[in-house]
């Protein structure tokens, strides 16, 4: 672990919490760093999950909760991470359910690739 290494894992995870901390106030709210599951250098910020449990999704539906949190994030998705799995709950929704889903395992890029 290099210390610039440690810095941009903090500065990509923190920003996505920043950001979704400001757009939708979550009552609960998990940013996951899943690069560890995927063909990717040790120490990548290329696979997220994020669990956003907001009042602000009232009345959405899970497309248009979706499409918000991708907007907000849009800047990421843009400059390095290749993957995010969202997970938005209205507080009603958490509470009556609050399982985080479990990610399938990767079957794309490189180990794919190398597998054949």
């Amino acid at each position: 672990h290099t210390l610039l290494a440690q810095l941009r894992r903090m500065s990509v995870q923190a920003a996505i919490t920043d950001k979704l901390t400001a757009a939708f106030k979550p009552t609960h709210l998990e940013v996951i760093n899943e690069s560890y599951m995927h063909s990717v250098p040790k120490d990548s910020e290329t696979h997220f999950k994020v669990v956003v449990v907001s009042p602000e999704f009232q009345g959405m539906k899970l497309i248009e909760r979706h499409r918000k949190v991708n907007a907000t994030l849009s800047e990421e998705l843009q400059t390095g991470v290749h993957a995010l799995s969202i997970q938005a709950k209205t507080p009603e929704q958490w509470e009556s359910n609050p399982a985080v889903t479990k990610s399938p395992n990767c079957l794309g890029g490189g180990k794919h690739e190398l597998s054949k």
